[in-house]
């Protein structure tokens, strides 16, 4: 992970740890190593941005510092992640970036970057981003006169965004009546119109940004409104999205949470029985359900663990040739319409497949069964994150859980990579059972280590 670029791009308080002067170099930075990489001495330049209260202001620091090394910037406003990394294809431009900080509360912000591809930047380059802000490896170039770069606003982007989505879904969503709820982020400018572009009608929830009530209570991390919504108004189903709109779950005609795993079962069973499954295989992470991994074999799939984090996803996928993954919090990748993790793509796949069987989601979620999981966070010190792994006792306790807990579940114990918490997740059909062993082995951790 990279000094300033962790594995989502540059995050922090706004004002505070993400400050305008940051910003305003990450964007000089950029643009040396963009112009430096380009025969074209104005390299193109994407933003985007989610609709929390300090997006505007680092847009305009990025802006700057974009402009002052001689980069010409396109402003897209307020969109979702995935637009930035579709758009930078479709727009020939050099780079794209994201200013948000996700499903992360509102005083948060980040600075993610696409290259030309649509993909992450490469290593290589971030590195060289991160030495020149951090490292003064070289001075800021100060051109003059026909040397700056210039601002455009790209007027389209939203429309050109919700076209391309709605062309990768070949049944419409004629009669189907849904929930969206929005998170009061980005797709609260584009869900409405594409999925009453798609023929559903549509009822909407946390739809109105105001700057401060990003993912409060709402979207994808909050899901109880959304649930409580459906069957009160006897709706088809409903979708949820996180603050840029990059993650979907959904819920049902019976208000039940049909979460990522769910929507990758759906969609890989899809996808298979029309052969459009590369090498029949799915990848999901250490963290997806047993359920998950039991579905894909007996449905005669196969499947593919990865990290946890919807880079890692993608790496596996790339690296091996998949084009279909996920994780369970609701990061699905197609990959044959996008390079990365896209929240509507994936409700637009889920729901068209759900009107052409003219089922209800119910009855199509029981193709996959759900293990009871139970997840404890121990906060450990500093020092007994880097010993974790060499304690005796410990790794004694997850082997004899491991016996204890057979063929019918599993442990997993883990280092978290951003906070001092070691997560101790189990699966199991017993449910008492797991939770009595992740507590036990919990108490542990913490007296050894915490």
């Amino acid at each position: 992970m990279g000094r300033l670029f962790g594995t989502d791009g540059a995050r922090g308080v706004a004002n505070s740890e993400l400050t305008v002067e940051l910003a305003t170099n990450i964007g000089r930075a950029a643009a040396m190593v963009l112009t430096e990489s380009s025969s074209d001495k104005h390299p193109k330049v994407l933003i985007g941005k989610d609709t929390r209260v300090s997006s505007d202001m680092l847009e305009g620091a990025l802006t700057a510092g974009l402009c002052s090394v001689g980069a010409d910037v396109v402003l897209l406003g307020a969109v979702p992640t995935p637009t930035v990394a579709y758009l930078v294809r479709k727009y020939n431009a050099d780079a794209g970036f994201m200013i948000s900080a996700s499903h992360n509360p509102f005083e948060f912000n980040g600075i993610k970057i696409f290259a030309s591809t649509g993909y992450k930047l490469p290593d290589a380059m971030e590195e060289e981003i991160e030495s020149i802000v951090l490292d003064s490896a070289k001075p800021y170039p100060q051109p003059t006169g026909s040397g700056l770069g210039k601002v455009i606003r790209a007027e389209s982007a939203v429309d050109d965004y919700i076209d391309y989505v709605a062309g990768t879904v070949s049944d419409k969503l004629d009669g189907m009546k849904i929930a969206i709820d929005c998170s009061n982020g980005s797709s609260s400018v584009t869900a409405e119109k594409l999925f009453t572009k798609l023929g559903a009608e549509c009822f909407m929830l946390s739809d109105k940004p105001d700057g401060i009530n990003i993912n409060d209570n709402c979207g994808s991390t909050h899901m109880e409104n959304l649930q409580k919504f459906v069957v009160e108004n006897k709706l088809d189903l409903g979708v949820a999205f996180d603050g840029d709109a990059d993650r979907c779950l959904a819920v049902d005609e019976n208000g039940e949470m049909i979460d990522g795993d769910f929507i990758m079962a759906i969609c890989s069973l899809d996808c298979a029985s029309r052969k459009k499954l590369s090498k029949n295989a799915v990848v999901g992470t250490v963290m997806s359900n047993m359920g998950f991994s039991r579905f894909c074999r007996d449905n005669g799939l196969n499947y593919v663990a990865a990290n946890v984090g919807d880079r890692y996803v993608l790496e596996e996928m790339l690296k091996n040739g998949y084009n279909f993954g996920g994780e369970q919090s609701g990061h699905v990748i197609f990959l044959d319409y996008a390079t990365t993790g896209d929240g509507q793509l994936t409700a637009a796949q889920l729901l068209s497949i759900v009107n052409r069987r003219q089922a209800k989601l119910s009855d199509i979620a029981t193709l996959m069964t759900r293990y009871p999981q139970v997840l404890v966070n121990v906060r450990v010190t500093p020092e007994g994150k880097m010993k974790y792994a060499q304690d005796e006792d410990i790794k004694a306790k997850i082997i004899s859980v491991e016996k204890e807990l057979g063929e019918d579940g599993r442990i997993l114990v883990r280092l978290s990579g951003t906070e001092p918490l070691v997560r101790v997740m189990l699966e199991g059909l017993d449910e008492a059972l797991i939770n009595r062993l992740a507590n036990e082995t919990a108490d542990l951790i913490k007296q050894k280590i915490g």
